[in-house]
């Protein structure tokens, strides 16, 4: 497969979603370059906006298993990872397991389930296995977690801790919808018709390749040089308590490369990486004062960091 083949294939799958979510393109592509990067999206955004009606429809351009967890406060781990069984027949305990062994995963409203049963998922999403009763089981090599939250001043959240929060590649928002697109809403069909009419476009072949294609992708010396710089931005910073660490720096370059290879590109510039520092970055910062927004330091931090010149 080629680099021109495959961002036509996800060219077509963007396409696809954007007929149910209308004028989001950008986090509809930033989701699909979490998928090429073997990264995991969160989407918080106020309810309502549509973070689970497109993630529902990118699962379904998906040809590949899929499970949905609508979390709750009374939620334990075993509802997430599965529970061993005592089997009469052959008296012996057998392992069920939960709707974590899938290769899609949505976990609808993450913050509402306790830090227990959160700690349950995320640790999972880190390892891409499950350790239970002393015995391991791997995920699907594809396995890949979009997840949903409410803003944490919604009642009845429980907040993911930052090292926690460091197993998604991206968080993402949508936003309410400009008067275009929200007048499409009102016209337009019952949502969940129109998702079930998709056509899944990718199937774990295709995405295996691509993934391939994305290991291809060249990072020059100046663009690792000036992620380098971004990063050391955050570390010195007296507004920020705990900057980057070098998870987040080689997870911006990941992201970078597969973003790269959806815009036809084998190689990575200076504007991919300025396209994703606020989603890759964005939820690792931890701030002294609270009130701060880590999106208005990065945007700082990108404006007062020199950009690499193309040769």
């Amino acid at each position: 497969m080629e680099i021109n083949e495959a961002q036509s294939i996800f060219s077509a799958a963007q396409q696809q979603v954007a007929t149910i979510v209308v004028g989001k393109p950008m986090p509809i592509k930033l989701a699909f370059t979490a998928l090429l990067a073997n990264g995991h999206v969160l989407f918080e955004d106020i309810p309502g906006v549509g973070k689970t009606t497109l993630v529902q429809a990118i699962a379904k351009t998906l040809a590949m298993p899929f499970s949905r967890i609508q979390f709750t406060p009374d939620m334990l781990p075993s509802d997430v990872l599965g529970t061993s069984i005592f089997n009469r027949a052959t008296n012996a305990f057998e392992f069920q397991r939960g709707p974590i062994f899938t290769s899609i995963l949505l976990a609808d409203e993450i913050n509402r389930a306790t830090p227990r049963t959160q700690a349950a998922l995320l640790e999972a999403m880190g390892e891409r296995r499950v350790t239970t009763d002393g015995r391991t089981y791997p995920l699907s090599p594809d396995f890949f977690v979009m997840a949903t939250e409410n803003p944490t001043d919604y009642a009845g959240t429980y907040p993911l801790p930052e090292a926690q929060l460091d197993r998604f590649m991206l968080r993402l928002s949508l936003g309410y919808p400009d008067a275009a697109a929200e007048k499409s809403l009102l016209l337009s069909p019952d949502r969940q018709t129109m998702i079930t009419a998709l056509k899944p476009l990718l199937d774990p072949d295709t995405l295996a390749e691509s993934k391939k294609l994305v290991t291809t992708i060249t990072v020059t010396d100046a663009i690792a040089n000036y992620v380098l710089a971004l990063v050391e931005a955050t570390r010195t910073d007296q507004r920020i308590r705990l900057g980057i660490s070098p998870r987040g720096g080689i997870a911006l370059v990941s992201a970078a490369k597969a973003f790269a290879m959806l815009n036809g590109r084998n190689y990575v510039t200076p504007e991919d990486i300025q396209a994703l520092t606020i989603p890759v970055f964005g939820h690792r910062l931890i701030m002294k004062d609270p009130t701060i927004s880590p999106i208005d330091i990065l945007t700082d931090i990108l404006q007062n960091t020199a950009t690499p010149v193309r040769g």
